[in-house]
């Protein structure tokens, strides 16, 4: 049974990416607990508000965004809190997990990595915290990965950038704590998303993986539900700066 935080009732909450993968079941998991979800993405949402719709009597606002395009993204937030309140909770999940190697990249490729996995995290806090100065205060979940910690050779600026977003909550967690604004990391392992099953990893590579997390079971979307409702939630309110992993307990062996 998933644990229910009261205060997340009648909240509004801003998700980038929130309509598949981890994104979707956290728009899910937020609408559960009673909260007005704002979201956006690059692709059609359609097929998931309707499924939101059925499951809770009502959509998620959403809108079509690439979130590289900041003007398109902040525009997007200020109509999400017009919609549905002063923005008090943010969760930064949107990103681009696409495999390249040093050697290939050129510096389009790495502006653009850049402008995904990194830029839009600092540019829609900026966005939220007016409102959240306003309301009192307000809880930031940035997703980051433990694909840093692993010396992944396969994608070197996507783990750059999620090894950034640990030093963005830090310092944001230091210059807006004044404002009583918390800035947390969530940390996930191998989640397999669909996108993850249909192009990503093979069953040899879910098994190999497997045998470093000390819980022997697949990771799933849901899975990171609860641990961002928590840092989003009164329940953390004396949490701040820190990044909580979810990854079955990996340990990395030669």
């Amino acid at each position: 049974m998933s644990a229910t935080f009261p205060d997340l009732n009648g909240k509004s909450v801003f998700i980038t990416g929130g309509g598949s993968g981890i994104g979707a079941a956290l728009t899910d998991g937020f609408m559960a607990q009673g909260a007005n979800v704002g979201f956006v993405q690059r692709s059609d949402a359609s097929a998931f508000l309707a499924t939101m719709e059925h499951k809770h009597g009502r959509r998620p606002w959403f809108r079509p965004c690439d979130v590289s395009d900041i003007d398109a993204l902040q525009s997007a937030i200020a109509d999400a809190a017009t919609a549905n309140g002063a923005i008090t909770i943010l969760v930064n999940n949107a990103a681009n997990d696409r495999r390249h190697t040093t050697m290939e990249l050129t510096t389009g490729d790495f502006d653009a990595l850049i402008a995904i996995n990194l830029r839009p995290f600092l540019f829609a806090l900026q966005s939220v915290v007016p409102g959240m100065r306003a309301a009192g205060g307000g809880a930031v979940v940035n997703l980051s990965s433990i694909s840093y910690m692993m010396g992944m050779s396969e994608m070197p600026v996507y783990t750059a950038a999620k090894s950034a977003i640990n030093a963005l909550t830090r310092g944001h967690a230091r210059e807006f704590g004044p404002d009583n604004i918390r800035v947390n990391t969530l940390s996930p392992g191998m989640v397999l998303t669909q996108r993850q099953l249909d192009d990503v990893v093979s069953e040899k590579d879910i098994e190999n993986h497997m045998h470093m997390q000390c819980l022997k079971q697949r990771i799933s979307p849901e899975d990171m539900v609860g641990p961002c409702l928590f840092l989003a939630s009164d329940a953390a309110r004396m949490v701040t700066g820190q990044a909580l992993v979810v990854d079955a307990g990996v340990v990395v062996t030669g």
